[in-house]
């Protein structure tokens, strides 16, 4: 289930990062956390031999250090191969090409002029561009700190000014309060083993009525084989079966881990974390994208549903 391993090095961060502002996780691995991976890899550096894939379980410290050390590692290749299709201040949610200037799922456009927004998991900060440009005040986070330094760079052709914040989405450095919406395009939510403890930081941080929007891979879609052809159009797993997705080295080392939840379960966690929900999108496939993204493409996203979009509300 996890995103495509690029191939592509040409475009990488050139700017210093003394704007991004870091916060490390307070807690530590428990003993029921099982082995733990550094995060400390060279950006675009490989585990010495292939990872090994498998499904086992995976605790939050485990999860957060490996994906961390993942998108570090592959951040550049992942902004040189998707960059383009994400646009350097667009909103785009999903593979599927849903963009927030037609959805609106955040509200209409001259409703976010002045709010403050959160965006979690923003990679490059792509979505946070486009909010700042819309007149809203947003604040980008995200675990990897290649990523933000991919957004300097961004933002040494489009100046936004707005802060970049390296923490983790279980442990967000603001007051109680501090923005209007909250919202994230595959960032995070898929990666945590916590997601009801993620849900919960996110309404302490908005203000009472705050929206809370978030873009995962449609549940389904883990009965599938991840792959872009018919050989993805088979059920070969429970869908049922929310052991995680977990890639280790040889030492059993987990180097990325992603976590599956049910629709039932998403549902759950959202009630659980003390928001209402309002909507659940579930985009279609149009005609006009021919791209394939990893386990994405025009032939599976005419038959299945690639992504899931919840849209929420906090509940006072």
């Amino acid at each position: 289930m996890r995103p495509p391993r690029p191939h592509d090095d040409s475009s990488q961060p050139t700017t210093t990062d003394t704007m991004i502002q870091e916060y490390e996780p307070e807690s530590a691995a428990g003993p029921a956390d099982g082995p733990v991976t550094g995060s400390d890899s060279e950006p675009g550096t490989e585990p010495d031999t292939e990872p090994e894939a498998t499904r086992r379980e995976s605790g939050t410290a485990e999860s957060s250090r490996a994906n961390r050390g993942w998108w570090d590692r592959n951040a550049d290749e992942y902004q040189t191969e998707h960059g383009t299709f994400l646009g350097d201040d667009r909103f785009v949610w999903c593979p599927e090409g849903l963009d927030e200037v037609e959805a609106e799922l955040l509200g209409p456009q001259e409703s976010l002029r002045g709010l403050d927004v959160l965006e979690i998991g923003a990679g490059a900060a792509q979505c946070s561009r486009w909010l700042a440009a819309q007149g809203a005040r947003p604040v980008a986070l995200d675990l990897s700190h290649r990523q933000l330094q991919h957004a300097l760079r961004i933002a040494q052709d489009r100046p936004s000014g707005f802060p970049l914040v390296q923490a983790d989405a279980g442990q967000l450095p603001f007051r109680d309060g501090s923005f209007d919406l909250a919202c994230s395009a595959y960032g995070a939510i898929p990666f945590v083993a916590d997601p009801v403890g993620v849900f919960r930081e996110v309404r302490r941080v908005l203000r009472p009525g705050g929206r809370w929007v978030f873009s995962v891979t449609h549940p389904v879609r883990w009965a599938f084989p991840d792959e872009p052809g018919p050989e993805g159009l088979s059920v070969a797993s429970s869908y049922f079966d929310r052991t995680p997705y977990v890639e280790q080295d040889e030492e059993g080392r987990a180097v990325y881990v992603e976590h599956h939840r049910t629709v039932g379960d998403r549902v759950r966690d959202v009630v659980a974390g003390g928001f209402r929900l309002v909507d659940v999108v579930e985009p279609e496939w149009p005609a006009w994208n021919s791209q394939v993204w990893g386990g994405w493409s025009p032939l599976r996203g005419k038959l299945i549903p690639g992504t899931a979009i919840f849209v929420c509300v906090r509940e006072d």
